[in-house]
């Protein structure tokens, strides 16, 4: 502070040969503002000693940086180059992925979730009373996107999760406890890679037949035990073979479900099935297939993906995370 002490020694010696010069005026309305003046002059100069960072001894001259505006925007900048780079990479990890699991084409990135979830309803035509979880087999959005979801839990194929780890396409599963037991570190490996477990319940019976006891069983039931399994309650439904009254939805509501997504498409490894008219994909659509092998199918589950991608993919579509949107 060698440099500050100077600095008030020469405002001090200042300040005082006015004050004898001009004795008389001090007393006036102008004696008093020279005065406040120059103390002020003396804070000014403290201060900017004080923030010049000398610690006692010569102050070191640094070249003015730039302006805070200039550090924002190339702050700013620097954070987006890096944003981009991060994508190519990824992009470019998908390319290559695609080729080592022969996908006719890399499949398409998906868009950043959106802001602000849709507000789901009942399509119309399906039934669900005032205050029920919605049914629905399309999520209402504008993005390029389908939803890819996975039923029961058959089919336990560890090249389907390095598969699906390795492009980066999201999914999420609907799991029946009766199929599931068999190996539930399986799904477990699923979950820890990114995988959210539904409820597809207990032991996939048909709904509609069941009392609600029968019903609140099986789907109650089968919350806890994806609870005690995995950690997490699940908050979707999917109700087997799509079937379901309106005990079913209340029961469901009973033990913390909010959504019973259905789906508009269906995915084997030789074929795709349509709900819709048109026979084609739509903003939102989602897709079911099922944990299922040669014994059942005509191909294995990565035979499926394959299929099931090069249709989205040649539609200019993307799979997105079902979650992001509900």
């Amino acid at each position: 502070m060698q440099l500050v002490r100077q600095k008030e020694q020469f405002v001090t010696k200042r300040l005082a040969v006015r004050g004898r010069a001009g004795a008389v005026r001090t007393r006036t309305g102008r004696g008093r503002g020279l005065r406040s003046a120059l103390c002020a002059l003396l804070v000014a100069t403290v201060a900017a000693g004080c923030a010049s960072g000398d610690s006692g001894g010569d102050v070191e001259r640094r070249p003015a940086g730039p302006a805070a505006g200039q550090q924002a925007e190339q702050g700013a900048a620097g954070a987006l180059a890096a944003y981009s780079e991060k994508l190519a990479r990824a992009q470019a990890a998908r390319v290559a992925a695609a080729r080592r699991w022969g996908l006719a084409k890399t499949p398409l990135p998906a868009p950043p979730p959106p802001a602000v979830k849709p507000s789901i309803t009942t399509r119309e035509g399906f039934s669900a009373g005032p205050g029920l979880p919605p049914v629905f087999t399309t999520v209402p959005t504008k993005d390029k996107v389908v939803f890819l979801t996975i039923d029961d839990g058959a089919e336990k194929d560890p090249e389907l999760l390095r598969m699906m780890t390795e492009l980066s396409i999201p999914y999420s599963a609907f799991l029946s406890d009766y199929l599931v037991r068999e190996d539930y570190p399986y799904f477990k490996k699923m979950q820890d890679r990114g995988v959210t477990l539904h409820n597809h319940t207990l032991n996939h019976r048909y709904m509609p037949a069941l009392s609600y006891a029968q019903q609140h069983r099986e789907i109650c039931g089968q919350q806890d035990t994806i609870e005690k399994r995995y950690g997490k309650r699940p908050t979707l439904f999917r109700p087997p073979y799509g079937n379901y009254n309106a005990d079913t939805l209340r029961a469901a509501q009973s033990c913390g479900v909010k959504a019973v997504p259905l789906w508009a498409a269906e995915a084997f490894p030789d074929h795709m099935e349509w709900r819709e008219w048109d026979r084609d994909l739509h903003p939102g659509d989602i897709v079911l297939t099922h944990f299922r092998g040669r014994g059942d199918w005509k191909g294995t589950m990565p035979d499926m993906i394959r299929r099931v991608m090069k249709t989205i993919t040649d539609k200019g579509y993307a799979v997105a995370k079902l979650e992001d949107y509900l």
